[in-house]
């Protein structure tokens, strides 16, 4: 190799190395944005670990929380805010397990007719059935399972199944509320209930996603209506006695008018 063709190589070494350095820099270069880096994994990731629902021995209030489900054109076609609390009987011990807001995701569908509000959460879920039936509606079928984590070491798993059907549990008239502040107890199975409180639940002619005029549970209006009935009880006992008293006086006042 001459001498003259060594400056002339190196010259071209070094202007293709600044070439190459050119086009990793370059953002505009095609040939650098269709490298796509690899799959990411950020911290929301973990919410989404699926985690088996742990029963407690000890039961608490169950969070009052709402959901709703949209049709496709984004009108509200259920809505549902209730407390809820699953009982689990084993070695005739009780346990419970209730749903938090952070743990559920509500899932279903509307129709004319029947709609649907599914409760899913990892480890089980929870569906109502409702049906509109002329100027009523209800729910016709409740269908509940729990898949939650042993409770021991050694203990095996199981898995609790059960519905409640072919019933017309909280009626109400199109276009209003069912609504209930006591507790509503549903056994699903024999060794598996369901406890809402409270609850307040409407399917079908919402008007603009809200809940229509409220019908009172019985359990509510018993509470309500026995501490009434009692004090006119009370009221009406206390006025018997006091007319008898006056009679009574009455009656021996004029006695001694004869003598």
């Amino acid at each position: 190799m001459t001498q003259f063709s060594r400056p002339v190589l190196l010259l071209m070494l070094t202007a293709l190395h600044c070439l190459g350095s050119s086009l990793v820099l370059n953002p505009k270069d095609p040939s650098v944005l269709a490298e796509a880096p690899g799959p990411i994994r950020g911290d929301s990731n973990i919410s989404l670990v699926p985690q088996m629902p742990v029963l407690q021995p000890k039961e608490t209030a169950p969070p009052l929380v709402t959901y709703t489900i949209r049709n496709p054109q984004g009108k509200v076609c259920v809505r549902a805010s209730i407390g809820v609390e699953f009982v689990v009987r084993e070695n005739k011990k009780k346990y419970y397990f209730n749903l938090t807001p952070n743990s559920v995701r509500a899932t279903g569908y509307c129709a004319n007719q029947r709609t649907i509000l599914s409760l899913e959460f990892s480890g089980g879920h929870l569906e109502f059935t409702f049906i509109k039936d002329g100027d009523q509606s209800y729910v016709k079928t409740i269908k509940g399972l729990l898949r939650p984590a042993p409770l021991c070491k050694n203990c095996p798993s199981k898995v609790y199944i059960g519905l409640v059907d072919n019933e017309k549990l909280f009626q109400a008239k199109n276009g209003l509320s069912f609504n209930c502040k006591s507790e509503t107890m549903l056994i699903l199975a024999d060794f598996f209930r369901l406890k809402l409180v409270p609850l307040q639940i409407q399917a079908f002619d919402l008007v603009n996603g809200a809940f229509g005029k409220e019908v009172e549970c019985w359990a509510d209006y018993n509470k309500r209506m026995i501490p009434i009935i009692l004090g006119a009880v009370a009221a009406a006992i206390c006025l018997i006695a006091i007319l008898t008293y006056v009679l009574v006086r009455e009656h021996r006042n004029q006695g001694y008018e004869q003598l």
